[in-house]
């Protein structure tokens, strides 16, 4: 009878080496990828000119000023178009100058949620724009127009005059620059001069409207007083008011604004600020009903695209295609758009180290996660950027790495290319993936070929979606339903 012939025994670096090859095999086949088409940064603008009918004169008759719910849309564009034009600027200190500006509005918005939480803010001495009486608290509303992101160009008083206005998300007050300025900064438009219009109106100290404000003022004359001040230290100053905006054909009446005479700081060439935040006081707040509570924007890749902008107001605002996530409330600070944000893919496999705990909005107001228009660069809690970012550069470990840029500690040279495949990212919030185009988070920093991975850090726990990945998605803001939708290819 044959003996059995000895096993023959493998040694443990070859087995070792074995299962390093499997897991290296598994891992590359199974995470996904998609192409980048490689653009450079967006050159800087020659002129700013408004190509539709905004300033059309239309008839009381042809002008739509009735109180049923109906719908309208205007252009958007970024605010580099007012800052830049007549000057010799070069993409690279566009970019910089937008980053500077973006972390100028993160810090505001940290320390905004961190003052309506803990409800410590002490209230700036009274600015020079507080006349006829004091004014010695702040209404913490709102972040600085010079960091909003977009504007628009609208009407204001009767008749109509037109101007530049940003449009924030990450504000409630509606104000404008007004004659006569004790302190105004320069802006495209001559100054609204409320004396020029018929529809002005003053609101009492006394007035339910006035009270609405977080700290309102009063002067001598019995008038409220309004002041925002800002994170970076601008702040706005003046009378709160009423007046008719008019957008394109749809005039909207009554409309509750500031009549800012000092408004000092970081501001950029449009007249003030549309506040787009979920307050009362706000500009849906104020018009929901008759919009049905709902608008929406699809923000363009300006790198791809020359195409502006747009907003939506009323149903149309709400894409058939979208997927929504409940709209989150924070019972300390009603301005901001909080969503729950589940989890992070990289190549089509969860990070594990991100998990909704890090992304939690608690019982007092801490944490939690925002849909902002004003901010550029996504921001997510420490740990979950980190973990984001080392599973994103193993994905991307075959593309040539290059030196850090600003606030991105994660970039890569690929200059000679046209295209390179990126591992895919999708934002899982509740209830609704989102999945990124390679363009919204692997973005030109400079004219020499590097990208950068477009997320950040933040040691705040406010989490913060940004306008970069947001580009190419219709984003709905439906606050009847209590929802945030994401519609992707929904500039067109």
């Amino acid at each position: 009878m044959e003996g059995k012939k000895p096993a023959v025994a493998m040694s443990p670096f070859l087995i070792f080496s074995f299962f390093i090859f499997l897991s290296l095999s598994i891992s590359s086949t199974a995470l996904q990828y998609q192409s980048l088409v490689l653009r450079p940064l967006p050159k800087p603008p020659q002129s700013l000119s408004w190509k539709d009918d905004s300033e059309v004169s239309f008839t009381d008759s042809e002008l739509d000023s009735g109180e049923e719910t109906d719908t309208f849309s205007l252009q958007l564009h970024h605010v580099d178009l007012l800052s830049t034009t007549n000057f010799n600027a070069t993409p690279e200190s566009i970019f910089r100058t937008r980053l500077q500006r973006d972390a100028l509005r993160v810090k505001s918005i940290s320390e905004l949620a961190a003052v309506k939480t803990n409800a410590t803010f002490r209230g700036r001495p009274s600015p020079r724009g507080a006349v006829g009486g004091d004014f010695s608290s702040s209404i913490i509303s709102g972040l600085s127009q010079g960091s909003g992101e977009y504007f628009t160009r609208l009407g204001v008083g009767t008749p109509a005059k037109y101007f530049y206005m940003v449009l924030d998300t990450g504000s409630d007050i509606v104000w404008i620059q007004c004659s006569p300025c004790r302190k105004c900064y320069t802006q495209s438009d001559p100054i609204f001069n409320p004396s020029r219009s018929s529809t002005f109106g003053s609101v009492p100290c006394s007035s339910p409207l006035c009270r609405r404000l977080d700290s309102p003022g009063c002067n001598n004359r019995q008038k409220c007083l309004y002041q925002v001040s800002y994170g970076d230290g601008s702040f706005t100053v003046g009378e709160f008011s009423t007046e008719t905006l008019t957008f394109r054909r749809t005039r909207v009446k009554n409309v509750a604004f500031g009549c800012g005479h000092d408004n000092e700081g970081l501001f950029i060439g449009a007249a003030g600020l549309l506040g787009l935040g979920r307050g009362k006081l706000s500009f849906p707040g104020q018009t929901g009903r008759r919009f049905g509570q709902k608008f929406s924007y699809c923000l363009v890749d300006r790198s791809a695209s020359a195409r502006p902008s747009s907003i939506v107001f009323g149903q149309s605002a709400v894409s058939r295609n979208a997927v929504f996530t409940p709209m989150l409330t924070n019972p300390k600070m009603d301005t901001f758009y909080y969503v729950g944000l589940t989890g992070i893919s990289v190549g089509g496999t969860r990070v594990p180290g991100i998990t909704e705990s890090l992304f939690k909005l608690d019982g007092a107001g801490n944490g939690g996660v925002i849909v902002d228009s004003g901010t550029s660069v996504t921001r997510l809690t420490r740990p979950a950027y980190i973990a984001l970012r080392d599973a994103f550069r193993t994905g991307a470990s075959n593309l040539k790495r290059a030196p850090d840029f600003s606030l991105f500690d994660t970039c890569f040279d690929l200059s000679g290319k046209t295209e390179v495949k990126v591992p895919t990212v999708v934002l899982h919030f509740t209830g609704a993936d989102v999945s990124l185009p390679a363009s919204n988070y692997l973005i030109p920093v400079d004219s020499s070929g590097r990208f950068c991975f477009a997320f950040a850090g933040t040691l705040s726990g406010l989490s913060i979606i940004g306008n970069i990945q947001q580009q190419g998605f219709r984003v709905v803001f439906d606050t009847a339903s209590s929802r945030v939708g994401f519609a992707p290819r929904g500039c067109a």
